[in-house]
């Protein structure tokens, strides 16, 4: 009996479970409308955001692509211009070794010739004083050479031919035997 009531209570009353025809034929109109006002406007506009964010996604991918070959050209490209300055700083050096090798060996060519200069000029010198005072040391020979002669003969040898005959004589005796002596040893 409780079963028939809750039949018949049931029949009369709406079942909340169960939604009525007009409820379903109206949410199901709003439902495509809201689907197409979607599909019209807002789906193109999610197309078009999407779109672009993926045209610069990929633009970023391919400009970071770009930049890291220009980085990398870069990177080569001091590498190389490092190597030509090592090379260029490692010729220079080279060079500047050669140039100093030739400026040392020119001032001691320098010097050599300073230094022979001199010694030729003192060779020469003592040449010049040695004939002044050999000339000297004749003529103070021939004086004392006649003054012993006149003192040793016990005559004056005052005349001058006779004079120059024996000194000349005497020097050349004593040149002869310096050379002579010069000559054995």
């Amino acid at each position: 009996m409780v079963n028939t009531q809750m039949v018949l209570a049931a029949e009369g009353e709406h079942n909340p479970i169960i939604p009525e025809i007009s409820e379903l034929i109206l949410g199901l109109v709003a439902f495509v409308l809201l689907l197409f006002v979607l599909w019209k406007y807002a789906v193109p506009r999610f197309e078009k955001l999407y779109a672009e964010r993926t045209e610069k996604i990929e633009g970023g991918i391919e400009k970071a692509e770009r930049a890291q070959a220009e980085a990398e050209q870069a990177l080569e490209q001091y590498k190389a211009q490092l190597a030509d300055a090592r090379a260029e700083s490692a010729r220079i050096r080279d060079d500047a070794r050669v140039e100093a090798e030739q400026i040392k060996e020119e001032l001691r060519a320098q010097a050599q010739a300073e230094a022979d200069r001199i010694v030729a000029q003192g060779h020469a010198q003592l040449q010049a004083q040695r004939a002044q005072i050999i000339a000297e040391l004749r003529a103070d020979l021939g004086r004392n050479s006649i003054e012993l002669a006149s003192r040793i003969v016990g005559e004056s040898l005052e005349d001058e031919a006779r004079r120059r005959g024996t000194v000349d004589r005497f020097l050349a005796e004593l040149d002869s035997e310096s050379t002579a002596g010069a000559t054995r040893e």
